[in-house]
């Protein structure tokens, strides 16, 4: 997969897995979530390959995820109470899924690779972004009742 972290110029995110920023808007919106203003959208390339994660984390606005090549990306969601599993990608399934700000969220590859899109509206920040792993209590509580999410924390 080297191709593709050469190709679109990929560097190592902090969740985990590569990324490359592809767009950021250049008009700005009032955020009335974070009360700040933000670009009215942003979009990123997102790579991950076989054996990496990307953890559990929230950000403040929603997010689209758009599936573009390799194999099916499993999404997982959790809204503090309850979790969701989305599987986007070829011949089983959507090609998108959509993350609500502030519900925590993380994914594997279900094979080599999977490359996807996500925009994020208003626009992403890294001031927007938490690891549920610094949230103790959501973290025990998650672990609870799902301990097999134990990888993605």
């Amino acid at each position: 997969m080297q191709n593709l972290i050469d190709k679109y110029k990929l560097v190592p995110h902090p969740e985990g897995g590569f990324y490359a920023v592809v767009h950021e808007s250049k008009q700005s919106v009032k955020s009335p979530v974070v009360n700040k203003d933000r670009k009215a959208v942003t979009h990123i390339y997102f790579l991950l390959l076989k054996g990496q994660v990307s953890l559990f984390h929230k950000v403040a606005h929603d997010e689209i995820w758009n599936f573009y090549e390799g194999d099916p990306l499993r999404l997982l969601k959790y809204n503090g109470s309850k979790d969701e599993e989305d599987i986007i990608g070829p011949g089983c399934c959507e090609y998108v899924s959509i993350v609500e700000g502030g519900v925590y969220q993380a994914a594997e590859s279900t094979g080599a690779y999977s490359l996807v899109g996500c925009s994020v509206a208003p626009g992403f920040e890294f001031e927007d972004f938490s690891f549920l792993r610094d949230e103790v209590e959501t973290k025990e509580k998650l672990l609870r009742k799902f301990p097999g999410y134990q990888k993605f924390l």
